[in-house]
Formats: C-alpha cells, structure tokens, sequence
C-alpha cells in the first residue's frame, strides 16, 4: 500500500487479488463493510451505509432510529474502472450542503493481471473546503483514513476468496 499527500490533494492506492470485477463490484456494493463505523456524523449508531450505484446516486449512512447523513454523492459512475464522487464533509467535520466548497474522491481500477487489480483512490480539490481545509487532507491522509478503508477493504477481499 501506498500513499502521497501533494498539497491540494490526497493519493492511496492497493493491489487486491481479485479480478477487476470483483474488486469494483466489492468496493461499491460492500462499502459499509470496510468503513469504520465510528467515522459517523449521525447523533445515533449506524444500522447501514449505503452506496447507490449510479451518477446522482449518494453514500449515506442511515442510523439505526432511521436517520440518514449523504456525506457523498456519485459524480461518475464507470463499472468496472471508476467511480467519481463529492465529499460533503467540511473542515468542521460536519455536513457540507454547498455543493461548491466540496472535494472530490476517484477511485480507479486497474486490472494488473487477470487475477489482480490495482485500486487507487486521489482525494482532490481540497482547497474548496476553504479555510481549515488542510484538516481534511490530513485526516483523510493519515492511519485513521483512506489507508484504513483500503486496508479493510482488501482485507474484506482477502477474507472471501
């Protein structure tokens, strides 16, 4: 696993075992899997997240009293080479409605073999969150972020092969 922080942006990357197909189909359609469930911006404990598959589409957690946080909204959706979506999280760590102070995240898939795939992640346009931004890249830079996701994800793969 690697990772590169430039200024105004965030970059991770792994190489899961797994088809190209299977690597997409797991990040998207498993993604309240590997997400930590104490990254939670709800008031009450997570019952689900959910990743709509389609552009328009958002990630959302929903609470277990029915609640529900759209922290992410699909922008681009590729099966199986990338997705594309906003992060409405701001500096504050709090939901970010103005869809202009929101960065973005891709995630790319990159078949290596016919049995590997390299699953990148560039966290960018950081610099819309606008003053403070710099705690968002360093959170989503550091051990509790995207190394985490990545980490559980290609654990999840690992585990179900």
């Amino acid at each position: 696993m690697s990772t590169h922080a430039a200024d105004t942006s965030v970059k991770q990357s792994v190489v899961v075992e797994a088809p190209i197909e299977r690597a997409f189909k797991v990040f998207t359609e498993d993604f309240g899997s590997f997400k930590p469930a104490e990254h939670n911006l709800l008031a009450v404990q997570i019952a689900e997240t959910v990743f709509e598959p389609r552009v328009g589409g958002h990630i959302y957690d929903r609470g277990v009293d029915g609640s529900e946080c759209r922290w992410a909204r699909v922008l681009a959706y590729q099966p199986p080479n990338r997705v594309v979506l906003s992060w409405n999280i701001s500096p504050q760590w709090q939901i970010e409605t103005d869809p202009e102070k929101a960065s973005e995240w891709e995630v790319r898939f990159t078949a290596e073999t016919a049995n590997r795939t390299r699953v990148e992640i560039e966290h960018r346009k950081l610099e819309r969150h606008g003053e403070g931004w710099e705690s968002v890249r360093d959170g989503v830079a550091g051990d509790g972020g995207w190394p985490l996701y990545l980490q559980r994800y290609a654990d999840l793969l690992a585990h179900q092969a």
